[in-house]
């Protein structure tokens, strides 16, 4: 379902359950990233229940994963990668040609998903997060036939 500023409760509440606390974000954040062009997010159901998020955000032919996260009783459902797919559709039809992402390297089932999805490792952030640890940078060729 896509999502929009009157979302910014609900996206606030699904990432507090995604996260930890020190990568957490509010209902402001989001609501603040909603009022900057390019954004755009989406929220997965589980039956009824909210269960996942994602959030992009696109300048020109580039864009960037700011947030994915789903609730950890309804991971290994494949419903990361269901927003995924809604998401670089939706991308590829608005001319974006390649998508990036920071990940946490301590992070090895995010890792492990962006990789067999078929990104690629393209550089590393040295101390990115709050807990010190570094981050890689990941891409992904939207316009790849051989996806």
């Amino acid at each position: 379902m896509l999502a929009g500023p009157s979302h910014a409760s609900l996206l606030a509440a699904l990432h507090a359950d995604c996260f930890d606390e020190s990568e957490r974000w509010g209902e402001a954040a989001f609501s603040g990233l909603f009022a900057t062009p390019g954004i755009v997010a989406w929220i997965v159901l589980e039956g009824e229940s909210p269960a996942g998020l994602l959030m992009l955000r696109q300048g020109a032919d580039e864009a960037e994963i700011l947030t994915l996260g789903v609730r950890p009783q309804y991971r290994r459902k494949n419903l990361a990668s269901r927003l995924l797919e809604t998401g670089c559709a939706t991308l590829e039809t608005h001319g974006a040609t390649t998508l990036f992402l920071e990940v946490s390297v301590r992070n090895d089932a995010a890792v492990a998903l962006y990789l067999k999805l078929g990104f690629a490792l393209c550089g590393r952030r040295k101390a990115y997060y709050p807990d010190g640890s570094d981050a890689s940078v990941l891409s992904y060729d939207l316009t790849s036939v051989t996806r």
